[in-house]
């Protein structure tokens, strides 16, 4: 059983699918990894090092020719072409693209989504949105920081004191309370806002303050729940409320990073064109969603602009569209780790291949299967 890494070549994308560490497990497995060379380079990652591991370094074509694919991002058409019908590929391939699933099944692949995984404990180890949302929630206080011009923490010093900046984390999901421990630890104060009243306990355990809007009916209390782990969208009369409340939180903050998404559907906007030229001059918004807007462009906030840093109305906003590939090295080893536990189900004792589709993660992530589209 081959197992292929290629180099990533999607813009801006600086992971890669396995590590030395993984390698040298899948090794000991007894399978056969090949790494394309120049690989793992944007990762910090050498030949030697795979080398060193037992990894042997080979050509584009020989990585995608494996019978098993590891990626980060869905092939294009080139790597398409470079493929074999039969083999298998596993990475993040966006389960909500249906004419990039149809290209999959084209080709003849089968193929497994890690981000369709199931929310449950067993799948956790394979969660490839949380180990990579983490990430992206720690590296967005962390640019908000470079970006505002003041200091995060309060200090007293001999020309008077300092007042500590004030952020509003919008969306307490992996992100978000990422985001909160990360500003806790710089010395920021802090207000979270999210639609599940769940995540409360979490927000005030992480040395935040909850925005609370009250529920009025049972419709809202059910929607706020959500499913899966994620939220779920709200009616609109809570939404309205939850707006003023945001809105006098925005106004006073020095930073926001917004974080809020639904699977398979435009990002929420949470911060309007009205509330961003209420904030202070020189604050920073920091939005996590940019991209992900109905327009495709925009995200939480409508004057994001993904993958671009911008200034309207004084107010900085950041629109990274991937800040796990800021930090490289790390969000390639907790990926390379996602895939490596999920490798353990699609392949036995024997080292052969096998789809089991009793096993409810391989069923859920499981794409496209003998030239049919799998996904629901």
């Amino acid at each position: 059983m081959q197992i292929g890494v290629p180099r990533e070549t999607a813009a801006g994308e600086t992971r890669v699918a396995a590590t030395p560490e993984t390698v040298k497990k899948l090794k000991g497995q007894g399978r056969t990894v090949i790494v394309e060379s120049g690989a793992g380079i944007s990762a910090s990652v050498t030949d030697a090092a795979y080398s060193a591991a037992g990894a042997e370094i080979v050509d584009r074509a020989a990585a995608l020719g494996a019978e098993i694919v590891l990626k980060v991002r869905a092939p294009d058409a080139d790597e398409l072409g470079m493929m074999k019908s039969g083999a298998a590929l596993i990475g993040m391939l966006n389960p909500f693209d249906a004419e990039g699933l149809q290209r999959l099944a084209s080709a003849g692949l089968t193929s497994f989504a890690l981000e369709a995984a199931p929310r449950t404990s067993r799948a956790q180890s394979m969660d490839v949105l949380s180990s990579q949302a983490n990430i992206a929630g720690y590296k967005a206080v962390m640019i908000a920081a470079d970006k505002y011009q003041r200091f995060f923490p309060m200090l007293m010093t001999a020309a008077g004191t300092v007042k500590a900046a004030r952020v509003v984390i919008l969306g307490v999901g992996v992100a978000g309370l990422q985001a909160i421990a990360t500003a806790k630890r710089l010395g920021a104060v802090i207000e979270a806002s999210d639609v599940r009243p769940s995540v409360k306990e979490q927000v005030e355990s992480l040395g935040a303050k909850f925005i609370e809007v009250p529920y009025e009916t049972a419709e809202e209390k059910e929607a706020a729940e959500g499913v899966g782990g994620y939220a779920r969208p709200m009616p609109q009369s809570w939404l309205d409320r939850q707006k003023v409340e945001v809105a006098k939180r925005i106004a006073a903050a020095d930073v926001v990073i917004s974080t809020a998404l639904i699977p398979g559907r435009a990002a929420p906007v949470l911060i309007t064109e009205e509330m961003v030229k209420a904030m202070k001059p020189g604050s920073v918004i920091v939005d996590i969603a940019a991209g992900k807007g109905a327009d495709g462009i925009g995200g939480n906030c409508p004057l994001s602009e993904a993958d671009k840093t911008v200034i309207k109305h004084n107010i900085t906003i950041v629109g990274e569209t991937n800040l796990p590939a800021l930090v490289a090295a790390d969000s390639s080893a907790l990926y390379a780790r996602n895939l490596l536990d999920f490798l353990k189900l699609v392949i036995d004792k024997d080292g052969k291949f096998l789809v089991n589709m009793e096993d409810d993660i391989v069923a859920a992530c499981l794409m496209t299967q003998a030239g049919e589209v799998k996904r629901k």
